[in-house]
């Protein structure tokens, strides 16, 4: 047998033999955090008006059977209900990612997990598990690949997370666990790293794309369809990556679970932008009540790594485009004191203040930060005031990494400042207590009966 045929074979056995109950206690936690925090994330997406739009035009003739669309208060089939969940899941650039991935994995597989679960009658439990492994191996793959510098990570080895979180419901065996893999890689999207520069919001859509295909590839292989050998290998080896290495895929399997190296935000931002975010808030705390008027400000010279030094545009014309802008991300910090959904709106993006101090920020790459990153996450920032005075600040893991986590009560207060204005504070309480012990539902086709979302 080829190193190939290892590769597939062994992640195949390991998805097909995990048992909910192998789980260690740290990632069974992870893993329910992860699922309220997509929800949360979702919802909230899902008030943009774009995205309002666009269910009900694609929703038009839907029978309102299925699974939720979160946050619409409606249901869909639970193809169409996770490609409208992926979407509006990264709407704000909010959403959960992981360190190895160098991407998100867990709203590119969630959604599909949850429609399935609703549609089929799955446990919370082997939700669970199937959230985990899709999860995992995701992960794995794109942890082996060298992903081209323009190729966007949504759209891409997240439809693999997708199939093989709902190939576990389905209860495949290897061998088809194995074909679906490979029919889901080769349904890898064109994502253009582009958008984000542009503030395209078609990006969003790439996590549908991963949640919904997911589900296909799945339908596909029990149809009896094919992939080639080795399409991971074929795609990620040749195609959307420069290089592609299966022992890495294998390496601490069922021992190292990377699916504990997420990381969860709470600032609206791209994350290679929290590190001067976290450091222009170092800085500002020394300040008598932690403000500073914007007019004091001279300019802020911030130095970091490649990732971070890059996001320099000032011109920044939109609420998405804000997002993946240091300049932007800055300035309401220091307008409003805030980093809020708000701060990132239209409103704040048309603010002439907020504007001025976009262009007063002042980005420097420093190699030394590059060759430490991503064990580090190094930035540095400087506050000239037009009295000569100086405020500094540094970041050297960002808030929310794996080294440097967030608690359960700043989770838990991003939840309801997501929710509560949409569900109202009893749903949102309790849709957050039943995720905290989401292993002890029966059937979650039954349990999800009982209300909407």
């Amino acid at each position: 047998m080829n190193e190939a045929s290892d590769y597939l074979a062994s992640l195949s056995d390991f998805v097909c033999a995990a048992r909910s109950q192998q789980l260690p206690p740290a990632v069974i936690d992870r893993a329910r955090w992860v699922v309220a925090d997509s929800l949360a994330v979702i919802a909230a997406g899902m008030q943009a008006p774009e995205m309002q739009a666009f269910g009900a035009s694609y929703l038009k003739n839907s029978t309102g059977e299925g699974a939720w669309v979160i946050g619409a208060g409606r249901r869909a089939r639970r193809f169409d209900a996770a490609l409208l969940n992926g979407a509006a899941g990264t709407w704000f650039e909010l959403d959960e990612g992981n360190v190895h991935a160098s991407g998100h994995p867990g709203i590119q597989l969630v959604p599909a997990v949850l429609a399935y679960a609703q549609e089929e009658g799955a446990s919370g439990a082997d939700m669970l598990l199937a959230t985990v492994l899709g999860y995992e191996v995701s992960s794995r793959i794109a942890r082996s690949a060298r992903m081209r510098s323009m190729v966007h990570p949504h759209g891409t080895w997240g439809v693999i997370g997708a199939a093989v979180g709902v190939a576990c419901l389905a209860q495949l065996a290897p061998p088809q666990m194995r074909e679906t893999i490979n029919i889901a890689a080769t349904m890898a999207m064109t994502a253009s790293y582009g958008t984000l520069h542009d503030g395209a919001t078609i990006r969003n859509i790439y996590t549908g794309h991963s949640n919904m295909m997911g589900q296909t590839a799945v339908v596909l292989a029990q149809s009896g369809f094919t992939g080639e050998h080795d399409s991971v290998q074929a795609i990620y080896g040749r195609l959307l990556s420069d290089s592609f290495d299966p022992a890495r895929a294998l390496s601490g399997l069922g021992t190292e679970w990377l699916f504990l190296d997420s990381y969860f935000k709470l600032h609206p931002t791209g994350r290679s932008l929290h590190s001067p975010i976290d450091a222009l808030l170092e800085a500002v705390a020394k300040t008598p009540g932690g403000r500073i008027d914007p007019a004091s400000v001279e300019r802020i010279e911030v130095t970091a790594y490649r990732k971070t030094a890059v996001m320099a545009q000032k011109d920044v014309r939109s609420s998405f485009g804000a997002k993946f802008s240091v300049p932007f991300a800055l300035a309401p910090l220091i307008r409003h004191g805030r980093s809020g959904l708000e701060a990132f709106s239209d409103a704040a993006v048309a603010d002439p203040v907020v504007q001025a101090l976009c262009q007063r920020v002042h980005l420097a790459e420093d190699p030394a930060y590059t060759a430490e990153y991503p064990r580090r996450q190094l930035c540095d920032v400087r506050i000239v005031m037009r009295d000569g005075s100086v405020l500094t600040g540094r970041s050297e893991r960002m808030k929310g990494e794996p080294e440097n986590p967030h608690s359960p009560e700043e989770l838990a207060g991003k939840y309801r400042e997501l929710t509560v204005p949409i569900w109202g504070q009893a749903l949102a309480d309790q849709l957050l207590a039943d995720c905290m012990r989401l292993e002890t539902i029966g059937d979650f086709r039954a349990y999800s009966s009982a209300f909407e979302l």
